[in-house]
Parts: structure tokens; sequence; C-alpha cells
């Protein structure tokens, strides 16, 4: 089974297929730049749900229109939310500090954040994820998960895997950050790999 995942992330390509073979074996996860297609959704929705179910909608009648595929597809739309930034970046965070309506690299985004912050005692912060599994365009589901930490001042930035603001963001059960541990061990705890492990169960029942 084809799952096509409505990203241009290959890493996010990456993390969805390992969480998904965890339950489900036989989904092959693709992205638009593997065929090639040009896939630059719009994210005009007012939060995570809204952009999940944009993102799903879009690339299904892309898929269509293009080359006549009706394959399912999966959509997230995700962020992390700092409570002493009023809930920012939030919905925006992959273009956050966008300049010249570019986006700058990951490493210059966590600082930049940090900086925001600055020395600001309330850390509390959290990643959300809400996933939308579409059948159709009127047929779908959606799932919203969260993970729960802080954010780390600047000497305590940590990690080489993961990407995005995982180097920034300690989870307090694993005293790690998220950059710090293996794919395995973060698709376990993760805003994304909950929300996954929601659709898939989902999948497991409609194939009985």
């Amino acid at each position: 089974m084809i799952l096509w995942f409505a990203t241009n992330n290959k890493h996010k390509k990456d993390e969805l297929q390992s969480c998904i073979n965890k339950y489900l074996q036989d989904i092959i996860v693709k992205i638009p730049s593997d065929e090639d297609i040009v896939f630059d959704p719009q994210e005009t929705g007012s939060d995570f749900c809204e952009n999940s179910l944009l993102k799903a909608r879009e690339l299904h009648t892309l898929l269509f229109k293009k080359r006549n595929i009706c394959d399912p597809v999966l959509a997230d739309d995700s962020g992390l939310c700092v409570d002493a930034l009023d809930g920012k970046p939030g919905v925006l965070s992959a273009r956050y500090g966008f300049t010249d309506g570019k986006k700058i690299e990951s490493g210059r985004q966590n600082l930049m954040l940090l900086d925001e912050l600055g020395d600001n005692p309330n850390r509390s912060a959290r990643f959300v994820c809400a996933m939308t599994f579409l059948y159709s365009f009127s047929r779908f589901i959606i799932a919203q998960e969260t993970i729960e930490g802080e954010i780390v001042t600047k000497d305590k930035i940590k990690g080489e895997g993961g990407f995005g603001y995982d180097p920034i963001f300690y989870v307090p059960q694993k005293k790690v950050t998220l950059a710090e541990i293996s794919t395995e061990e973060k698709n376990k705890i993760s805003h994304r790999g909950k929300a996954v492990k929601i659709i898939c169960k989902h999948l497991c029942q409609c194939k009985k």
C-alpha cells in the first residue's frame, strides 16, 4: 500500500516511515518530490488541525489531477508552542524568522527563539502534531497529540539527532533534549509518534 505524505521534508518522511513500521509492515511512504511533483501548499489555517487537513486535501487533489492517483494521503501540521511567548512560534514554526520570504536554517531559528525568550524563568513548551488521514476529499480522520517539555538556555543546546527545534527542547522524563535520543525512542514519546500510533490503530481496525 502506498501512503502519500503531504510534505517536502525528507526528515519527516523518514521519521514517519519508521513510526509506521512499528505497527504496519506493508505501507510505503512517498512524498511529492519522490515523483518530481511540485507541492507548495499555502498554510492559511488558524490552527494545526486546519493546516493539516488543508495540506492533505491539496495533495489529494494534485495527485488525482496530475497522475490520476487516488491513494490515501497523510498530512501533518506540527510546531513548537512556547508558553512565555504566548504560544509562538506555533503554526508558524517552520516559517519562524523568514528572511525575504525564505526559510532560514534551523540552527539560526533556534538561536532566534532563545534570544526572544531571553532569561524568562518560564521555559515550559510543547510540540504539537495534528495528523490527518484522508481517504477522499470529504472522508478523513484527524489525530492531535503533544509532548510536554522545556526550552533550554543557549549553554544547554545538545544533540545531533532529530531536526528543527529538537536540540533546544528538553524532555524532563528522559533528562535529555529530543536531539539526544534515538529515533526509536523519540517515536515512542514524540507528538508525531503518538499521532501516528492513533492513525495506525485506525488502519489496523479497518483491515479487519
